[in-house]
This record gives C-alpha cells, structure tokens and sequence, in this order.
C-alpha cells in the first residue's frame, strides 16, 4: 500500500482521470469539466440499485477509472470485474480499488468479446459507452445473449428531444411523417468529433435509448435520472430479429 504521501504522486503518474474519486483524501480529477463527476451523477440513481448486492455478481464494462466498480464492491458483491479497453484506465481504476482497500478483479476486454467470458452476472453495468461505440446495437444484443442475467444498468449521453412518440407497431410505406417527429427514434451519427472526442459515434435521443434497449431484450423497470436506465432481462420473442456476434473461437 503506496504512503499517503505516495499517493497524489501516483495519481499524477498515472495520467489524466475522467472519474475523479477521493483517495485517501485526495481527488483524481478536481477540476473535471462535470463538477464532482461521477459521484455527482450516483447520487442521482444509487437508490435505484440494490443496496445489499451480497450474493450478487457484477461486471463493469467500460469500467474507466473504477468508480462504479468500488461502489459495487462496497455494497457487499460477491465479485465485481471491471473491463475496459484502455489500459490507462485499468491502471488508475487498479490503483484507486487498492487505495480504497476493496477487492476487484478488471481486465482489459472489449465489449463485443464478452461472450469469450463464457460467465452470465446478476447486475451489468453499462455507463457511458454507447455513445463510443460504432456498433451499439450490436454491444446491446451480445450483453443481453452473453453476460446478463438479471440487471442492466444503463447510461448513455443523449441529445435531441426527451420526449417519447407513441409508436403503433407497424406503419405502411406512404407514411413518412413519422419520422420528423422529435420524439421517433433516433441515433445521431457523428461523422468526425463531438466534443473534441473522435471515439463519440452514435448519440442517441431518449426515444432512440429505450427502443434500443427494448430491442435487445431488456424491459425497463426504472428511468431514475435524465440518462440512466435499470432493466431487467427478458427472453426475447422467437418472431423478434436478433443478431448476435459469435465468440472467437
């Protein structure tokens, strides 16, 4: 265990943090651009989780720094595995889960390899990294088919209207009108950067959020803050579409 002295060193040694956790004391990133983030964000949806996740298993895909992942941990998980693809990130999330004196596992993993875990967990997170992805319909169908048994826990950046269109369930081919309403489904492609982040590919409105996670076989059970969505898991129709990205053998 690094001195207390050690430890702002060690946070400046290993790069700049998007999560900005108190470590023994000292922030990772005081001056975030979101305030206080993402502990600012929890509070907002820390009572939609179970308190007492005793029992329980979690994975964090797309982990970070390891935020998400020490609050599981603190709430009594039986395991908790962090991935991400970036190993700057694993490192700091490493370290913070070493200063916090919790036991996590993270590996180094991309999301659309999680079938290689061959492991279903009670509780998934899924914060913040929709929007990086190129094909995030896909992310959703391998979660749903892979690695979730009960919870998700979804967050994703969202721009456009907030409000939802009743939808029937199928529309003939002269009706076109639909799709200029604010609230039908939509996934906004950025084709270069937004926010000065070149990884930011699909946003989606909140219409497009929920009909995606519904689409993937997820039923929505709580919409606690602005961008987080609890799902459940459910079997999806054998009449329903679904494409699923094999594991590599």
């Amino acid at each position: 265990m690094p001195s207390e002295t050690d430890i702002p060193r060690r946070i400046t040694e290993l790069g700049e943090w998007f999560h900005n956790i108190n470590l023994a004391g000292h922030q990772t990133a005081p001056h975030h651009f979101l305030g206080d983030y993402p502990s600012i964000k929890w509070q907002r949806f820390a009572d939609a989780i179970p308190s007492d996740l005793r029992g329980r298993t979690v994975l964090d895909i797309g982990c970070n720094g390891g935020f998400y992942s020490i609050e599981m941990k603190r709430r009594g998980a039986d395991r908790v595995l962090g991935v991400d693809w970036d190993e700057r990130y694993l490192s700091q999330a490493r370290f913070a889960a070493e200063i916090s004196g919790v036991d996590v596992e993270f590996r180094r993993l991309s999301v659309y390899d999680v079938a290689t875990l061959r492991e279903r967990f009670d509780v998934v997170l899924f914060m913040g990294v929709l929007y990086h992805l190129r094909h995030p319909l896909l992310a959703l169908d391998l979660l749903h088919e892979h690695v979730t048994r009960d919870l998700l826990v979804f967050q994703s950046m969202q721009r456009g209207a907030d409000t939802v269109l009743p939808l029937e369930p199928d529309y003939p081919f002269s009706e076109t009108g639909i799709f200029d309403d604010p609230g039908y489904p939509r996934l906004h492609f950025v084709e270069r950067r937004y926010s000065q982040d070149q990884t930011n590919w699909w946003i989606p409105n909140r219409a497009a959020a929920e009909a995606m996670l519904r689409s993937a076989g997820y039923a929505i059970v709580a919409h606690p803050e602005p961008e987080v969505f609890v799902c459940r898991h459910v079997a999806i129709p054998d009449d329903e579409p679904r494409a699923v990205y094999p594991a590599h053998r």
